[in-house]
C-alpha cells in the first residue's frame, strides 16, 4: 500500500515536531498545531500561485508533477525551430492515482514576455518532446520527460503550464527566470 506524498508528509511532521522540544513560551500543543496550520496552508495554496521550479503540485486526481530547470542551452544545428537560444525543463509525472495515466493526455506550453513560446526538438542534444505519447503510466509509476522551449537572447521570465488533461480547467504553473 503507497501513502499519498502530503499524508506521509504530514506523518513526519507531526513525528518531527512532537520529538523535539517546545520553543520556549510555546506548549507542545501549540507547537503540533502550528505545524498542522502550516502543512494545510500548504496542500491548499491558492490554485492560480505561481509554483517554483522543483515543486511537486499534485492535482484532484491524484496526479502529481514536478518541473525542474530551467537549463539554457543553444539549440544544434539540427533542432526544429532554429532558435539562438532554448530552456530545457526536466518534467515528471507521478502517477499515483488508482488508474492507468495516457500520457497522450498531457499538455506542457511555456510563455515567455506573454508570448506562446515555440517547443524545440533538439534530438541531438536529447530533447525529443513527449516521447511514447500512446504509453499508459500505471498506478505508482513515474515517467521523466526533457522538454525544451525557444527562449529570448536576453533573461526574461518564463511560465510553464502543465495540463493533465486538455479537456479539463486544471493547471499547474511554473515560473522563473532565465
Amino acid at each position: 500500500m503507497r501513502i499519498p506524498r502530503p499524508v506521509l508528509a504530514g506523518f513526519v511532521l507531526l513525528a518531527v515536531t512532537s520529538c523535539a522540544a517546545p520553543a520556549a513560551g510555546h506548549s507542545e500543543t501549540t507547537v503540533t498545531s502550528e505545524a498542522v496550520t502550516a502543512e494545510r496552508r500548504a496542500t491548499t495554496a491558492d490554485r492560480d500561485a505561481v509554483l517554483v521550479f522543483g515543486a511537486d503540485h499534485r492535482f484532484e486526481s491524484g496526479l502529481v508533477v514536478t518541473v525542474t530547470g530551467p537549463k539554457i542551452f543553444r539549440p544544434s544545428d539540427s533542432a526544429y525551430p532554429r532558435a539562438g537560444r532554448a530552456a530545457a525543463f526536466g518534467v515528471v509525472v507521478y502517477n499515483e492515482t488508482e488508474q492507468p495515466y495516457r500520457l497522450s493526455s498531457l499538455s506542457v506550453s511555456a510563455t515567455t514576455a506573454d508570448q506562446q513560446a515555440k517547443q524545440v526538438v533538439d534530438p541531438t542534444q536529447g530533447y525529443n518532446g513527449i516521447v511514447d505519447a500512446d504509453r499508459d503510466i500505471p498506478p505508482g509509476e513515474i515517467v521523466r520527460l526533457q522538454l525544451a522551449f525557444v527562449v529570448p537572447d536576453r533573461s526574461t521570465l518564463v511560465r510553464l503550464v502543465v495540463r493533465p488533461d486538455v479537456s479539463t480547467p486544471a493547471t499547474a504553473v511554473y515560473g522563473g527566470s532565465v
